[in-house]
């Protein structure tokens, strides 16, 4: 499947409609969401809804864009149309995975979950068609979870800012939040250079686990300080902290420099 340029054409036409799909979706799970969190006695997440669903919009329309350029890519036989393609579903994954959250919490339906799943055929597609060694899609997997979580820790801040009106605590929400955005932005750059094997992947790797240890453990750490239990926000900085220590492990070192002297 390696460099078959009909197969990516075909991926990026269901790239391009699942992001549309996905802009659908959430215009019309938007209301009913923020209702459903007023309803439900959280305001907080309401207003959080607002804001992240908006993003995720705006993202998938983003994607089908990027999605289109791929298109092109593919139909000239470009090289670099997979790794694009890589970008574009890892948006859509994203866009697909967190609303689902929310509508679960109020027992509505979580049509995303399509978006989801489209996505990650896509993404394991655009590596299929990369020719991806089965190592680096292991690394680059592990990563994604790395990214998904990071982005929830930057949006449950956005909850807790609203419900810690003072303190320690409502300064540490606030100016975390967008470390943990930007920390997931890291991490798909940091997905897109190791599948292409790019010569700084490893030093973005570590910047990408450092933006979410640096952005995950404060919020953690101070949500358990004063809920006096364990934050669901530790999961992405613990996660992040094993993939800095694999990242400079010799082993990896070697696996990622055979890497990117066979993707040239």
């Amino acid at each position: 499947m390696k460099n078959n340029h009909k197969l990516g054409a075909f991926l990026a036409v269901v790239g391009i409609l699942t992001g549309l799909l996905s802009l659908f979706i959430l215009s019309d799970i938007y209301t009913p969401n923020i209702v459903g969190k007023i309803a439900d006695g959280r305001p907080d997440e309401a207003i959080t809804v607002r804001i992240v669903f908006a993003l995720l919009g705006w993202l998938g329309i983003a994607a089908s864009a990027l999605w289109t350029t791929v298109l092109y890519g593919f139909l000239n036989k470009a090289e670099w149309a997979w790794g694009g393609g890589v970008v574009a579903a890892s948006i859509q994954i994203l866009c697909g995975f967190f609303p689902m959250i929310p509508a679960a919490s109020i027992d509505l339906p979580t049509p995303t979950v399509f978006v989801f799943i489209i996505g990650f055929v896509l993404w394991f597609g655009m590596l299929l068609v990369g020719g991806v060694d089965k190592k680096i899609v292991i690394l680059a997997f592990a990563s994604g979870l790395a990214y998904v979580l990071t982005f929830i820790d930057g949006v449950g801040a956005i909850s807790r800012y609203q419900t810690v009106s003072e303190g320690f605590s409502h300064g540490m929400y606030g100016l975390s939040q967008m470390v943990n955005w930007w920390g997931a932005a890291a991490w798909v750059v940091f997905i897109f250079a190791l599948v292409k094997g790019k010569a700084w992947t490893l030093p973005l790797g570590v910047f990408a686990a450092a933006m979410s240890i640096f952005g995950g453990y404060p919020v953690g750490l101070t949500d358990v300080i004063r809920l006096q239990r364990f934050s669901m926000f530790l999961t992405a900085p613990a996660i992040a902290t094993i993939l800095l220590i694999v990242f400079l492990l010799p082993g990896t070192k070697r696996v990622l420099a055979a890497w990117i002297s066979k993707a040239g």
